[in-house]
This record gives C-alpha cells, sequence and structure tokens, in this order.
C-alpha cells in the first residue's frame, strides 16, 4: 500500500511540472502576440488587423514620434549662402494660422536630391543649360513647443531662416 502512495505522489509530481511546463509555454506564446513600439508616438499605416496572423520581417505599421519634430525645407541652392547649421528660423504652418513656431537649422545635405538618384539628369542635345538645385535644409523646432501644437506629418510649412541683422531667407 505504501508503495502505491509513492507511486501516485510521483505520478503527482510529473503531472504538476507537465503542468507548470505547458502553462509555460502558453506564456510565451501570448508574449508573442503583444507588441511594443520602441518610442512614443502615433500610430500611421496600419496594416494589420486583430485576429491576423503575420510573419516575421513584414511591416506592420509605422509610429511617428512627435517628440523629435522636424521640418525638411527644399532651399535653393542660391538661397544658402549665409546659412549654417545652428541659425535660428521662423516657421508658419498652414493648419495653425496667426502661430510663428521657432526652430534652428540641424543640418545642411551634403548634396541636392538630384546627387542621389539613381537615373542621372544630364542633357542629351550638348547644350548646358543651368538649372538651379535645391538642398534639403533640416529644421528642429524648439522642444518646448512642439506638444503644443498638433503638427503631423506632410503639413504645409512657410519657414525663414534668420541669417543675421534683418536678413532672412525665406521659400
Amino acid at each position: 500500500m505504501k508503495e502505491l502512495v509513492l507511486v501516485a505522489i510521483s505520478l503527482s509530481k510529473a503531472a504538476l511540472l507537465q503542468a507548470n511546463s505547458i502553462l509555460e509555454v502558453a506564456n510565451l506564446r501570448l508574449s508573442y502576440t503583444e507588441i511594443t513600439a520602441p518610442i512614443d508616438g502615433i500610430v500611421w499605416q496600419k496594416s494589420v488587423r486583430v485576429g491576423n496572423y503575420v510573419n516575421p520581417g513584414n511591416p506592420l505599421l509605422a509610429v511617428v514620434p512627435l517628440d523629435q519634430v522636424y521640418v525638411h525645407a527644399n532651399y535653393r541652392e542660391t538661397q544658402l549662402a549665409n546659412v549654417k547649421v545652428g541659425q535660428k528660423v521662423e516657421l508658419d504652418i498652414d493648419a495653425l494660422p496667426g502661430k510663428t513656431l521657432t526652430g534652428y537649422v540641424e543640418s545642411i545635405a551634403p548634396a541636392s536630391g538630384v546627387s542621389y538618384s539613381s537615373v542621372a539628369a544630364h542633357n542629351a542635345t550638348g547644350n548646358f543649360t543651368k538649372i538651379v538645385q535645391r538642398l534639403p535644409v533640416r529644421i528642429r523646432l524648439d522642444e518646448a513647443q512642439s506638444e503644443d501644437f498638433q503638427l503631423r506629418v506632410g503639413m504645409s510649412v512657410v519657414p525663414t531662416i534668420i541669417t543675421g541683422e534683418q536678413q532672412k531667407v525665406s521659400l
């Protein structure tokens, strides 16, 4: 009888270990269903729905960070003679009439957009036509005001770079 009790206890312990391992696997699988974003922001271009299966490597959505708001302005090369990194910028945003935001020039692109194109734009006739190129300028908004306004990707902005004493460069 004592042996029977020991066997029953051993079987119960084995069943408990098996149930615990099944629970661990279930918790692991459940953790795969939860996706956390690496940054704070707004979800954009969501291509997945609740209940869908996804494969590794497929884009599910895009997260737009709103704590690091910046503007890309394409200035003509002739406008950049006095523009330097760190200069103040005033921004008029169409969606926020009557409000002017401030920022600063964070960087100026090292080359124009045509330099990065996969197909070079060459004039096939042999005639030379001078085309003024545009260079992207990244303007970072001052942090204190970026939370105050509902800025979104794609809004129309008119930036004005303050290059010195009463000199301004507008698009």
